[in-house]
């Protein structure tokens, strides 16, 4: 494990900015953000970053990540296949025969909805057929950003994302950050844990520094008096205490960096304008194009090492609004991603000849999928089988891994080696993927206690 204390030699605006010049980024006509070079916390660590984007509410894998010929599924064959693709049904403009997408990986055929990710398709890994063993939505959830099963509706175990976080080391100065997803910490270091915040403006409240009623006089005597205790012994053993100095000097940092300017969205400038149109950012600071751009500018300015944003909501369509909701709100997700994703490639990772999309891994998921079947009001329950997809730093792309069932779409075993459908192999589940995730940047141990074998297909090398 890293080293979990702050180092107190020089603060954090030192770190982030000392020797380090303003980089024109990509195609946003030089906009003057921080490249950040710093490492992992601890020696052998990759230098990797993290977003994961959340699909809120149980996306349907026959639009998107897992589809079906509606040529081979037919409507006459539903009681031998038990799976209706439903394309015929829906009812969405711009889709009047709606059909699969094919893509120039071989065997990655996308559902009608994921064409936003046919241009990622070499960089893209695929995992289909994933048991996610529950019906339910917090559960499903919590599974998946904990990757343990919950406690009745309780979340067990820490997030992913803070997991990771803690792995990676403590000196962005907000390692863990995340926008209308859940976070967890049950056993990793308190600075790990994620900043959550509603949208940008949120944020940039957190950042910036706030009034005071107290004069400096007062502050001075205050901080002296601190100073002072910290001398006892018996403070000084206290794990509480000096963890509640550590955050507490760790604030001070942070809104002394003026940090909050790198996330005036709304500003008139050509830099902010060219990242508004790039991500579709009208008004609403809380809509999930600018939950990316606030992902990216977390990642390439140094602030952050993983980042959780909902990429889209408002899919559990159990009833006649799948025919016009779902399969839309699927794509809005997949172009926020697509466009995550460009904005990163468009970046250079310092002189290494490497973009920032070469160093971040982008994570896609939703809590579970919905059925194989239409129902009797022509949408779709919650099914126990789902997908996810990687893509980005270090992701073995072009490979679609593992598969569901073509009666029912069952999870199907496959060797977590190779990604193949194999008689007595391991059905995926969430917490192969986070082992992979730990594995590929060091973390050979199991240690957050999952107790299953990484799925490391997932990544080269």
């Amino acid at each position: 494990m890293p080293n979990q204390r702050r180092h107190r030699g020089a603060s954090r605006r030192d770190l982030l900015l000392g020797g380090l010049g303003l980089a024109g980024v990509g195609g946003f006509a030089g906009m003057p953000l921080v490249r950040h070079l710093a490492h992992a916390g601890a020696a052998g660590l990759a230098d990797r970053y993290f977003v994961f984007c959340y699909f809120s509410g149980g996306w349907d894998i026959l639009l998107g990540l897992d589809p079906r010929d509606p040529g081979v599924f037919r409507p006459d064959l539903i009681q031998d296949t038990l799976i209706d693709p439903g394309y015929a049904t829906l009812d969405v403009d711009g889709y009047p025969d709606p059909d699969l997408v094919d893509t120039p990986v071989a065997g990655m055929t996308l559902g009608p909805f994921a064409r936003p990710l046919v241009p990622l398709a070499n960089q893209l890994a695929i995992v289909r057929g994933m048991s996610m063993e529950t019906l339910t939505h917090e559960v499903g959830r919590r599974r998946f950003i904990t990757g343990k099963p919950p406690s009745g509706l309780l979340a067990r175990g820490s997030s992913i994302a803070t997991t990771l976080a803690a792995n990676l080391g403590s000196e962005a100065p907000i390692p863990n950050l995340s926008a209308r997803v859940e976070s967890y910490n049950a056993d990793q270091p308190s600075w790990s844990s994620a900043l959550k915040v509603d949208d940008v403006d949120d944020l940039v409240r957190a950042l910036a520094p706030g009034s005071s009623s107290s004069s400096q006089g007062e502050r001075e005597r205050l901080d002296a008096l601190m100073a002072q205790t910290g001398d006892c012994r018996i403070n000084q053993r206290s794990v509480m205490r000096t963890d509640a100095l550590d955050l507490r000097a760790g604030a001070h940092d942070l809104v002394s960096q003026e940090l909050d300017s790198l996330f005036a969205f709304g500003d008139n400038t050509p830099q902010m304008q060219a990242l508004r149109d790039h991500y579709g950012i009208g008004n609403d600071l809380s809509s999930s194009g600018a939950q990316a751009a606030m992902a990216v500018t977390a990642l390439t300015a140094g602030i952050s090492r993983c980042v959780s944003i909902q990429a889209a909501s408002g899919l559990d369509t159990h009833y006649d609004n799948w025919q016009d909701q779902q399969g839309p709100l699927q794509e809005s997700g997949f172009e926020v991603v697509a466009a995550l994703a460009s904005d990163l490639a468009s970046r250079p990772y310092g002189s290494s000849g490497e973009s920032w999309l070469d160093r971040t891994v982008i994570v896609g998921f939703s809590e579970f999928s919905r059925t194989a079947l239409l129902n009797s009001t022509g949408g779709r329950d919650h099914s126990l089988t789902n997908a996810c997809f990687l893509l980005g730093g270090g992701v073995r792309g072009g490979q679609v891994i593992g598969a569901s069932s073509d009666v029912g779409m069952g999870p199907r075993a496959v060797d977590l080696a190779t990604g193949e459908l194999v008689p007595g192999g391991e059905i995926v589940r969430p917490e192969h993927v986070h082992r992979a995730l730990l594995s590929h940047i060091g973390v050979t141990e199991d240690v957050a206690d999952l107790r299953v074998e990484p799925l490391s297909v997932l990544f080269t090398g």
